[in-house]
């Protein structure tokens, strides 16, 4: 792609997603799934869905009518670039990635691009943060090189942040295996070299590179494994045991697993043997009292992205169990128990989203990078509803549904001329829609929610971007308690004075004066989307 600095005002070169497959080629990563070395992975069947989704934000970003929203004009070099690849500038950016990832997740059902927005943002904030209490520039010169990089290449970054961890109850540098965290083993003229083992990797095995990041905060006997750099995805000492990405394959020709053999998401554990990286790619190695700088940013970026992308699996669900209740005959509009449900699965659905918005509107200028970081109790909440809710989702997609997207017979009977002819005669039920359509609506909802793939989807919302307890310690962190509490003593007329040593009284809220909150002159706005975008071949 475009290797050189963009005119001023310029686009970097967009691959689309047939590009973006092509360019897959170019790299020889040693990756393993079911058991078997993959010899290519832009033509692994078991990788395809993952591909396919990853692909969506390539097309998105080049249609005309998504990609005022999909793209963003990074201003210090004056390019659009592809908005999963964009530093926030304000808290309209933070409100068009929120969209952007809602409508992403809407065709892929997970979008996977946006980690990479969240750990660029997050890499902005702490090496900028580095710089100044060194009194230096180097590490901002570093990453903002690797920023111009990525963004004139448009690529695909892997974030390579959990660790293997081994005994949770040990710190990193107490483990019985050091591998089981990242770390570094040698340090010489021309960089580091990185040996150890992350965990949970979201779409390895068809990324160009990984951005490695601890995942924890580290004390001083850590130092080795605050490490926080970035590989190609095909370095020498490196090997990636992948899973399949949704449910390729399964009953491809009859109609089983309607979304999930077209888009799906890989994971993969990614070992890392005495591989080298350059100074160059290396953002912080030893800083470990910025550890928890980095942690929380992207914790608090990816948890408000989030936030976005199951908004849009909800738009699945809300569409599907509209749809299945016409096929069963019925109007929820008529019906009290399939409307409140219904209305039930669009309140929390919305109800998580509107955090997110919150979190944008009340989003705050970083002190050091001046990237825009989302308001992290509105984040942390937004995150945590839909992580305990995802669930009641599911339930209240099978309740308007009906048993019968787990008790239809498989798909291979509707081609069975002893069965096909009958079962179209007895299943139809609206005598509107013929059965074919009836069952593929019934299926589609068995693949998002009744399905391994629909557990999947209930696990990466509950644990992904951290456990439901680590939001519940940010809000509790974050939480402006003691604006509460002087409000109460004021009204009670207690006269007691602002006491900085009472503990309850800690967290102060930064002054939110009006309704809109603090607002730049002439600040970005989401850009509104089409009524109807044009639906993909």
């Amino acid at each position: 792609m475009n290797a050189s600095l963009p005119a001023s005002n310029a686009r970097v070169g967009f691959m689309s997603s047939g590009d973006y497959r092509e360019s897959l080629r170019r790299y020889r990563p040693t990756v393993y799934v079911d058991g078997r070395l993959v010899e290519s992975v832009a033509d692994e069947p078991a990788f395809l869905p993952g591909i396919n989704a990853l692909g969506v934000s390539y097309d998105f970003a080049r249609d005309p009518a998504r990609s005022a929203l999909m793209t963003a004009v990074q201003s210090e070099r004056g390019v659009t670039v592809n908005r999963m690849l964009h530093v926030n500038e304000s808290a309209g950016d933070l409100l068009n990635k929120l969209e952007a990832v809602r409508i992403l997740c809407q065709e892929t059902g997970c979008a996977q691009r946006y980690l990479a927005h969240d750990a660029l943002n997050a890499l902005a904030q702490v090496s900028a943060r580095i710089d100044d209490a060194r009194g230096t520039t180097e590490h901002r010169s570093r990453f903002h090189a690797y920023l111009e990089h990525v963004q004139n290449e448009d690529l695909a970054l892997g974030i390579a942040m959990t660790d293997a961890k081994g005994d949770r109850s040990r710190r990193p540098h107490e483990q019985a295996n050091p591998d089981s965290y990242v770390h570094i083993v040698e340090r010489n003229g021309q960089g580091v070299v990185i040996s150890g083992t992350k965990a949970i990797v979201t779409g390895a095995p068809y990324m160009h590179e990984l951005l490695v990041m601890p995942c924890r905060s580290m004390g001083a006997e850590d130092a080795d494994f605050a490490i926080c750099c970035a590989v190609p995805i095909d370095a020498p000492g490196i090997r990636i045991v992948a899973r399949p990405a949704g449910r390729p394959g399964e009953k491809l020709e009859h109609g089983a697993a309607l979304f999930s053999r077209r888009y799906g998401q890989s994971t993969g554990v990614v070992i890392f043997d005495r591989v080298f990286v350059p100074w160059e790619r290396v953002f912080y190695a030893g800083e470990w009292e910025h550890s928890s700088v980095l942690t929380y940013s992207y914790a608090t970026h990816h948890r408000h992205s989030c936030i976005g992308a199951r908004a849009g699996f909800g738009d699945l669900l809300i569409g599907a169990g509209a749809l299945m209740c016409e096929a069963n005959g019925f109007d929820p509009g008529e019906k009290s128990n399939l409307r409140e449900p219904m209305i039930e699965l669009i309140k929390i659905t919305e109800g998580f989203y509107a955090c997110g918005v919150a979190a944008s509107v009340y989003a705050t200028r970083d002190a050091y990078s001046e990237s825009f970081m989302p308001e992290a109790v509105f984040a942390n909440i937004g995150k945590l509803l839909l992580a305990t809710q995802i669930y009641d989702m599911h339930r209240l997609a099978h309740e308007v549904s009906g048993g019968l997207i787990v008790a239809l017979p498989g798909p291979d009977e509707d081609h069975n001329p002893a069965t096909a002819a009958t079962l179209a005669e007895v299943l139809r039920a609206n005598p509107d829609v013929p059965y074919d359509k009836r069952i593929e609506v019934a299926r589609f909802v068995e693949d998002l929610t009744a399905s391994y793939q629909g557990g999947w989807y209930s696990v990466i919302s509950l644990h992904g971007g951290g456990s439901p307890a680590a939001m519940k310690q940010e809000i509790w962190r974050n939480y402006p308690l003691g604006d509460k509490v002087d409000l109460v003593e004021r009204l009670l007329e207690r006269g007691v004075l602002h006491d900085t040593t009472r503990a309850i009284t800690r967290n102060r809220q930064p002054g939110r004066c009006c309704d809109t909150g603090c607002t730049q002159p002439g600040q970005a706005v989401m850009v509104p989307m089409p009524s109807a975008p044009k639906p993909r071949a």
